[in-house]
Protein backbone atom coordinates (compact mmCIF):
# COMPACT_ATOMS: atom_id res chain seq x y z
CA UNK A 1 0.00 0.00 0.00
CA UNK A 2 1.41 3.39 -1.06
CA UNK A 3 2.08 5.84 2.13
CA UNK A 4 2.49 8.97 -0.25
CA UNK A 5 0.44 11.73 0.83
CA UNK A 6 -1.58 13.56 -1.48
CA UNK A 7 -0.85 17.16 -2.09
CA UNK A 8 -1.93 19.68 0.07
CA UNK A 9 -5.38 20.99 -0.37
CA UNK A 10 -6.43 17.55 -2.47
CA UNK A 11 -8.25 14.57 -1.64
CA UNK A 12 -6.86 11.38 -2.01
CA UNK A 13 -8.90 9.38 -4.25
CA UNK A 14 -10.01 6.03 -2.05
CA UNK A 15 -9.82 2.57 -2.86
CA UNK A 16 -13.09 1.63 -2.92
CA UNK A 17 -14.52 4.44 -5.26
CA UNK A 18 -14.78 2.93 -9.10
CA UNK A 19 -12.98 4.98 -12.49
CA UNK A 20 -13.88 2.24 -14.94
CA UNK A 21 -17.51 2.39 -16.45
CA UNK A 22 -17.07 0.74 -19.84
CA UNK A 23 -19.13 -2.03 -18.63
CA UNK A 24 -20.84 -0.35 -16.06
CA UNK A 25 -23.38 2.70 -15.79
CA UNK A 26 -22.21 6.23 -14.95
CA UNK A 27 -24.17 8.97 -13.62
CA UNK A 28 -23.62 11.20 -17.34
CA UNK A 29 -25.30 7.97 -18.29
CA UNK A 30 -27.93 7.32 -16.07
CA UNK A 31 -29.29 11.16 -16.13
CA UNK A 32 -28.13 10.75 -20.18
CA UNK A 33 -26.13 14.08 -19.90
CA UNK A 34 -24.76 13.61 -23.40
CA UNK A 35 -28.01 14.96 -24.95
CA UNK A 36 -28.97 17.08 -21.87
CA UNK A 37 -25.91 19.24 -22.03
CA UNK A 38 -25.59 19.27 -26.00
CA UNK A 39 -29.10 20.72 -25.83
CA UNK A 40 -28.43 24.04 -26.11
CA UNK A 41 -28.39 25.71 -29.82
CA UNK A 42 -27.84 29.37 -29.61
CA UNK A 43 -29.78 31.19 -32.76
CA UNK A 44 -27.82 34.77 -32.90
CA UNK A 45 -25.48 35.31 -35.59
CA UNK A 46 -22.74 36.26 -34.43
CA UNK A 47 -23.57 34.16 -31.26
CA UNK A 48 -24.74 36.56 -28.51
CA UNK A 49 -22.61 35.63 -25.16
CA UNK A 50 -25.95 35.88 -23.02
CA UNK A 51 -28.44 33.94 -25.16
CA UNK A 52 -26.95 30.98 -23.25
CA UNK A 53 -28.49 32.13 -20.26
CA UNK A 54 -31.62 32.48 -21.75
CA UNK A 55 -31.97 29.10 -23.37
CA UNK A 56 -30.88 26.98 -20.09
CA UNK A 57 -32.88 29.34 -17.72
CA UNK A 58 -35.79 27.98 -20.02
CA UNK A 59 -34.70 24.62 -20.34
CA UNK A 60 -34.47 23.84 -16.36
CA UNK A 61 -38.21 25.53 -16.52
CA UNK A 62 -39.49 23.00 -18.79
CA UNK A 63 -37.51 20.37 -16.15
CA UNK A 64 -39.29 21.36 -13.19
CA UNK A 65 -43.08 21.97 -14.97
CA UNK A 66 -42.61 18.22 -16.08
CA UNK A 67 -41.81 17.30 -12.54
CA UNK A 68 -44.77 19.71 -11.48
CA UNK A 69 -47.29 18.54 -13.62
CA UNK A 70 -45.71 14.34 -12.79
CA UNK A 71 -46.51 15.33 -8.95
CA UNK A 72 -49.73 16.79 -9.85
CA UNK A 73 -51.31 13.96 -12.06
CA UNK A 74 -50.15 11.89 -8.74
CA UNK A 75 -52.04 14.04 -6.52
CA UNK A 76 -55.33 14.03 -8.00
CA UNK A 77 -55.12 10.06 -8.45
CA UNK A 78 -54.30 9.52 -4.85
CA UNK A 79 -57.44 11.94 -4.38
CA UNK A 80 -59.37 9.60 -6.60
CA UNK A 81 -58.06 7.01 -4.29
CA UNK A 82 -59.07 8.50 -1.28
CA UNK A 83 -55.19 8.74 0.09
CA UNK A 84 -55.34 12.52 0.79
CA UNK A 85 -51.66 11.79 3.05
CA UNK A 86 -50.10 10.58 0.05
CA UNK A 87 -51.80 12.94 -1.84
CA UNK A 88 -50.82 15.69 0.33
CA UNK A 89 -46.79 14.54 -0.35
CA UNK A 90 -47.15 15.39 -3.59
CA UNK A 91 -48.41 19.19 -2.98
CA UNK A 92 -45.50 19.54 -0.76
CA UNK A 93 -42.77 18.88 -3.51
CA UNK A 94 -45.14 21.06 -5.42
CA UNK A 95 -44.48 23.73 -3.90
CA UNK A 96 -40.87 23.27 -3.10
CA UNK A 97 -40.68 23.59 -6.71
CA UNK A 98 -42.96 26.41 -7.63
CA UNK A 99 -40.51 28.45 -5.09
CA UNK A 100 -37.34 27.32 -7.13
CA UNK A 101 -38.93 28.46 -10.06
CA UNK A 102 -39.69 31.82 -9.20
CA UNK A 103 -36.50 31.83 -7.34
CA UNK A 104 -34.75 31.48 -10.92
CA UNK A 105 -36.60 34.57 -12.32
CA UNK A 106 -33.51 36.32 -10.13
CA UNK A 107 -30.81 34.81 -12.80
CA UNK A 108 -32.62 35.66 -15.96
CA UNK A 109 -32.71 39.31 -14.36
CA UNK A 110 -29.16 39.94 -14.71
CA UNK A 111 -29.97 40.28 -18.63
CA UNK A 112 -29.85 44.09 -19.22
CA UNK A 113 -32.43 45.13 -21.79
CA UNK A 114 -29.36 46.44 -23.85
CA UNK A 115 -28.05 42.60 -23.92
CA UNK A 116 -31.58 40.78 -24.30
CA UNK A 117 -32.46 43.15 -27.73
CA UNK A 118 -29.24 42.24 -29.10
CA UNK A 119 -30.39 38.64 -29.69
CA UNK A 120 -34.10 38.94 -29.22
CA UNK A 121 -34.77 38.93 -32.60
CA UNK A 122 -33.47 35.88 -33.65
CA UNK A 123 -35.76 34.59 -31.38
CA UNK A 124 -38.74 34.33 -34.24
CA UNK A 125 -42.07 33.90 -32.70
CA UNK A 126 -40.79 31.71 -30.48
CA UNK A 127 -42.36 32.69 -27.15
CA UNK A 128 -42.79 31.10 -23.68
CA UNK A 129 -46.24 31.67 -24.07
CA UNK A 130 -46.46 28.22 -26.16
CA UNK A 131 -44.99 26.22 -23.50
CA UNK A 132 -47.82 23.23 -23.44
CA UNK A 133 -46.53 22.10 -19.92
CA UNK A 134 -47.21 25.32 -18.31
CA UNK A 135 -50.76 25.14 -19.91
CA UNK A 136 -51.01 21.80 -19.09
CA UNK A 137 -50.46 22.74 -15.29
CA UNK A 138 -52.74 25.77 -15.73
CA UNK A 139 -55.16 22.83 -17.10
CA UNK A 140 -54.97 20.54 -14.27
CA UNK A 141 -55.21 22.79 -11.42
CA UNK A 142 -58.60 24.52 -13.18
CA UNK A 143 -57.68 27.19 -15.84
CA UNK A 144 -59.01 25.46 -18.90
CA UNK A 145 -59.63 27.43 -22.46
CA UNK A 146 -59.85 25.26 -24.92
CA UNK A 147 -59.13 27.56 -27.13
CA UNK A 148 -55.25 27.36 -26.04
CA UNK A 149 -54.97 23.85 -27.83
CA UNK A 150 -54.88 25.78 -31.76
CA UNK A 151 -51.21 26.83 -30.11
CA UNK A 152 -49.99 23.45 -30.41
CA UNK A 153 -51.78 21.75 -33.42
CA UNK A 154 -48.30 21.33 -35.03
CA UNK A 155 -47.00 19.59 -32.06
CA UNK A 156 -49.29 15.97 -31.82
CA UNK A 157 -47.94 14.71 -28.15
CA UNK A 158 -48.76 18.38 -26.65
CA UNK A 159 -51.90 18.77 -28.57
CA UNK A 160 -52.83 15.01 -27.24
CA UNK A 161 -51.49 15.82 -23.74
CA UNK A 162 -53.49 19.01 -23.57
CA UNK A 163 -56.91 17.61 -25.05
CA UNK A 164 -56.45 14.78 -22.40
CA UNK A 165 -56.29 17.41 -19.60
CA UNK A 166 -59.08 19.12 -20.59
CA UNK A 167 -61.51 16.77 -20.43
CA UNK A 168 -60.25 14.85 -17.35
CA UNK A 169 -61.53 16.59 -13.97
CA UNK A 170 -58.88 18.82 -12.39
CA UNK A 171 -57.28 18.86 -8.94
CA UNK A 172 -59.65 20.64 -7.43
CA UNK A 173 -62.26 18.01 -8.80
CA UNK A 174 -60.83 15.00 -7.27
CA UNK A 175 -60.61 16.99 -4.05
CA UNK A 176 -63.92 17.97 -3.57
CA UNK A 177 -65.60 14.61 -5.10
CA UNK A 178 -63.06 13.24 -1.98
CA UNK A 179 -64.90 15.67 0.11
CA UNK A 180 -68.06 14.41 -0.94
CA UNK A 181 -67.27 11.17 0.20
CA UNK A 182 -65.78 12.08 3.28
CA UNK A 183 -69.47 13.12 3.89
CA UNK A 184 -69.28 16.65 2.99
CA UNK A 185 -72.56 18.58 1.70
CA UNK A 186 -70.79 19.26 -2.25
CA UNK A 187 -73.69 19.75 -4.54
CA UNK A 188 -74.20 17.20 -7.22
CA UNK A 189 -74.16 20.07 -10.69
CA UNK A 190 -70.55 21.22 -8.94
CA UNK A 191 -70.04 16.70 -8.95
CA UNK A 192 -71.27 16.50 -12.69
CA UNK A 193 -69.80 20.10 -13.78
CA UNK A 194 -68.90 20.35 -17.57
CA UNK A 195 -64.85 19.89 -16.60
CA UNK A 196 -64.20 21.19 -19.80
CA UNK A 197 -64.62 24.76 -18.89
CA UNK A 198 -62.58 26.76 -16.71
CA UNK A 199 -63.79 26.76 -12.75
CA UNK A 200 -65.91 29.40 -11.54
CA UNK A 201 -66.87 31.16 -8.62
CA UNK A 202 -69.12 28.13 -6.58
CA UNK A 203 -70.99 30.23 -3.39
CA UNK A 204 -72.71 27.12 -2.37
CA UNK A 205 -68.79 25.22 -1.23
CA UNK A 206 -68.66 28.44 1.67
CA UNK A 207 -70.47 26.89 3.83
CA UNK A 208 -68.68 23.68 3.22
CA UNK A 209 -64.95 25.11 3.69
CA UNK A 210 -66.34 27.34 6.64
CA UNK A 211 -67.30 23.92 8.28
CA UNK A 212 -63.69 22.48 7.72
CA UNK A 213 -61.96 25.47 8.91
CA UNK A 214 -64.15 26.25 12.22
CA UNK A 215 -65.09 22.79 13.42
CA UNK A 216 -62.64 20.47 16.02
CA UNK A 217 -64.28 17.62 14.59
CA UNK A 218 -62.40 18.10 10.88
CA UNK A 219 -59.63 15.53 10.04
CA UNK A 220 -56.25 17.36 10.16
CA UNK A 221 -55.48 16.33 6.64
CA UNK A 222 -58.68 17.77 5.38
CA UNK A 223 -57.63 21.05 6.35
CA UNK A 224 -54.10 20.83 5.45
CA UNK A 225 -55.18 19.87 2.26
CA UNK A 226 -57.40 22.93 2.22
CA UNK A 227 -54.39 25.37 2.63
CA UNK A 228 -51.67 23.36 0.61
CA UNK A 229 -54.16 24.54 -2.47
CA UNK A 230 -53.99 28.25 -0.84
CA UNK A 231 -50.42 27.97 -1.06
CA UNK A 232 -50.38 26.47 -4.53
CA UNK A 233 -52.42 29.52 -5.53
CA UNK A 234 -50.28 31.96 -3.92
CA UNK A 235 -46.96 30.30 -5.83
CA UNK A 236 -48.28 30.32 -9.15
CA UNK A 237 -49.49 34.08 -8.46
CA UNK A 238 -46.06 35.17 -7.02
CA UNK A 239 -44.35 32.72 -9.75
CA UNK A 240 -46.78 35.22 -12.37
CA UNK A 241 -46.19 38.61 -10.83
CA UNK A 242 -42.25 37.84 -10.95
CA UNK A 243 -42.41 36.64 -14.79
CA UNK A 244 -44.66 39.83 -15.42
CA UNK A 245 -41.81 42.35 -13.38
CA UNK A 246 -38.67 40.09 -15.07
CA UNK A 247 -40.45 40.75 -18.16
CA UNK A 248 -41.28 44.72 -17.59
CA UNK A 249 -37.87 45.54 -16.53
CA UNK A 250 -35.89 44.02 -19.63
CA UNK A 251 -38.30 44.86 -22.51
CA UNK A 252 -40.51 47.58 -21.16
CA UNK A 253 -43.26 47.69 -22.82
CA UNK A 254 -42.75 46.06 -26.13
CA UNK A 255 -45.12 43.32 -27.67
CA UNK A 256 -44.11 39.84 -26.72
CA UNK A 257 -42.18 37.69 -29.67
CA UNK A 258 -45.22 35.26 -29.81
CA UNK A 259 -47.65 37.82 -30.98
CA UNK A 260 -48.61 39.41 -27.07
CA UNK A 261 -48.89 42.57 -25.30
CA UNK A 262 -46.58 41.48 -22.95
CA UNK A 263 -46.58 43.13 -20.00
CA UNK A 264 -50.33 44.17 -20.32
CA UNK A 265 -51.32 40.32 -20.96
CA UNK A 266 -48.95 38.88 -18.19
CA UNK A 267 -51.03 41.60 -15.75
CA UNK A 268 -54.18 40.27 -17.06
CA UNK A 269 -53.12 36.64 -15.80
CA UNK A 270 -52.93 38.05 -12.23
CA UNK A 271 -56.72 38.27 -12.28
CA UNK A 272 -57.03 34.28 -12.77
CA UNK A 273 -57.78 32.02 -9.91
CA UNK A 274 -57.91 28.03 -9.35
CA UNK A 275 -59.62 27.76 -5.76
CA UNK A 276 -61.85 31.46 -5.09
CA UNK A 277 -63.85 29.43 -2.44
CA UNK A 278 -60.68 29.11 -0.06
CA UNK A 279 -60.05 32.66 -0.44
CA UNK A 280 -63.50 33.74 -0.06
CA UNK A 281 -64.24 31.74 3.14
CA UNK A 282 -61.97 33.14 4.96
CA UNK A 283 -64.30 36.17 5.21
CA UNK A 284 -66.99 34.14 6.69
CA UNK A 285 -64.76 32.30 9.23
CA UNK A 286 -65.58 33.25 12.92
CA UNK A 287 -68.75 35.21 11.83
Amino acid sequence: MSTEQPPANQRDIEEGVRTDFRNAMSYGSYLDLERILSAQHPVSTPEHHDEMLFIIQHQTSELWLKLMLHELVEARRLLDANDIGKALKCLARVKHIQKTLTEQWSVLATLTPREYAQFRGFLGSASGFQSFQYRAVEFILGNKHAGMLKVHQSDPKAHELLENLLNEPTLYDAFLAALARKGYDIPAQILNRDVTKPWSFQESLIPVFKDIYESEDTLWSLYQACEDLVDVEDNFQAWRFRHLRVVQRTIGFKRGTGGSSGVDFLKRALDLTFFPELFAVRTEIGN
